[in-house]
This record gives C-alpha cells, structure tokens and sequence, in this order.
C-alpha cells in the first residue's frame, strides 16, 4: 500500500498525489501565490478536465487548450495562463530528460540525496527552495531516503519540524506549518 498524502486536504485529490508522481510534481509547481489545499487540488482538477492526468497530453496540447483547461472556473490558479504554461513547460522537460516518468528524477542510477536534489533544482519552476522542499517531502513522507537526503534538503528535512508541505500529514499539522510560516514572516519583516 502506497503512504496516503494529505496535502489537498481532499480525499480525492490526496489519493490521486500518494499515486502518481506526475501529480505531486505538478501540485508542487502550483503551490505559490494561492493556499497550499488548492495548488495540491489542481492535478485532480486537471485530471477531472482532461479525462485523467497523462504527461505527453499535457505536453502536446496546444497552449490554448491547456489555458482553456487552467481557467476553466473554479480557476486551477490565480494566474492561470502563465500557470499552465509553466506547467506545459515541465511535462516537456519530464518527457526529454526522464522518458516522461517523473519517478526516473529520484530512481534513476540510485542517486544520492544530492543528486536528487540537483535534479529536482533543474527542473523547470523548481529553484533551490522548492527542490529542497520536494525532497524533504519524498524522505518524510514517501519513504524515498537516498543517501543523504536529510543533509541534501537542509532544514526542511529536520526530523519533527513544520516549515513546509514536508511536514504536512493532516489538518493540524498544516496549521503548525501555517504559524511556523507566519511567524517566519514577522522575524523578517521585523528585521528588514
């Protein structure tokens, strides 16, 4: 039995990201500027409207279509052209660099935690802050643990802590996550 994710806080939407790779990519490019719930609900939204969630569909679908698809309402995102756009990008990438299988990133050649985590920096929309989050959430929750990926996420693959998504298993821990950034926030304004 594959570990049930609870990012979208929507049984549906969790089930579909604790299945397909694609989808957690997918949910984790979308999680900026919008709650986190509804950036991990958009690989099941996309899913619903393309009659499932297949990379080289995305990948081939006129820019268009794909943006007809984004903000079709409820909107996949607040932006949902550029969105769809950067997400097409990231289905073409997947399909050049990985034969389209998203899981190649953290399997292929049984790389290090570094490695993953270059790989993961390299793809498009995904910068060092993200990368780091998305391998936390692959050793804390999906039990993909190369070696050293602790090392390779930085702190948010501290044992126990609720910086990000990672740390995300049910509501009360995305509340925790949710005051941990609040008050992350506040430091900084304070200090700037």
């Amino acid at each position: 039995m594959s570990p049930k994710l609870c990012l979208a806080q929507d049984v549906e939407a969790d089930e579909l990201l604790s299945r397909s790779p694609l989808a957690l990519l997918f949910g984790m490019l979308l999680d900026q500027q919008i709650p986190m719930e509804k950036a991990f609900k958009g690989p099941r939204d996309i899913a619903q409207r393309m009659g499932g969630l297949d990379v080289h569909r995305v990948a081939e679908a006129s820019e268009e279509d794909f943006a007809a698809v984004m903000s079709e309402v409820p909107a996949i995102h607040r932006f949902p052209g550029s969105m769809g756009k950067r997400l097409q990008t990231l289905a073409r990438y997947l399909i050049e660099h990985y034969d389209g299988d998203p899981e190649a990133i953290w399997t292929r050649g049984e790389p290090d935690g570094r490695t993953v985590l270059k790989r993961l920096k390299e793809l498009p929309g995904y910068g060092d802050q993200k990368a780091r989050i998305f391998l936390a959430l692959l050793g804390k929750q999906l039990g993909v643990q190369p070696e050293g990926w602790r090392d390779a996420a930085g702190a948010y693959g501290d044992e126990g802590s609720r910086r990000s998504v990672a740390d995300v298993v049910d509501e009360k821990t995305l509340g925790e996550v949710r005051d941990f950034k609040k008050a992350a926030k506040a430091a900084a304004k304070s200090a700037g």
